[in-house]
């Protein structure tokens, strides 16, 4: 990545409702840098689920809840979403950008017809587009400011929200799936 370090957001570059994903993650005592984990949970989903059978893997720990495939699904998902909306804002968007029903979006997608490799292979995908954005912009982009969803954001914080998202899924694939 082009940035030595992307610093953490500061208050109102973000809405309050993703602070605790920011806060979940730099809690964690073996937190890397966020431009380090950006790097790495990737790999480390990949590593934790892999080995799951599609039996494993289409596991739900509630009725209603989603399956381990329908987890991975939702942080392709979002993945996406977050990643649009740090390109528009870093490029100046003035238009305020939309918010999503992501249990809407989970339910439409069939992610527990796929297989649980196929999810992971493209969620690395996704991930290294994300990383490709994030390592062309600049510090001034990073810290442009945009509406997305009713919130103002920052791609910086954008950053900071895709990491803290996919550890607190990876938190809840352990205490409520009983994922190792």
């Amino acid at each position: 990545m082009n940035h030595t370090l992307i610093t953490q957001p500061n208050a109102g570059e973000f809405p309050e409702y993703y602070a605790g994903y920011i806060t979940r993650y730099l809690d964690r005592p073996d937190a890397l840098p966020v431009d380090e984990a950006l790097l790495t949970q990737a790999a480390d989903l990949s590593a934790m689920l892999g080995g799951l059978s599609q039996e494993q893997s289409g596991f739900r720990y509630a009725e209603g809840k989603w399956s381990i495939r329908e987890v991975v699904g939702h942080l392709i998902d979002c993945e996406r979403i977050f990643a649009l909306r740090a390109l528009c804002i870093a490029r100046g968007e003035h238009q305020p950008l939309p918010g999503f029903d992501e249990n809407a979006y989970v339910a439409n997608a069939g992610f527990d017809a796929r297989s649980m490799e196929s999810l992971l292979e493209e969620f690395a995908s996704v991930r290294a587009a994300t990383i490709s954005l994030v390592s062309s912009l600049s510090e001034a982009d990073l810290l442009r400011r945009g509406i997305a969803n009713n919130g103002t954001f920052t791609p910086r914080a954008i950053v900071w929200i895709l990491v803290g998202h996919v550890a607190h899924h990876v938190a809840v694939l352990r205490e409520r799936y009983h994922v190792a």
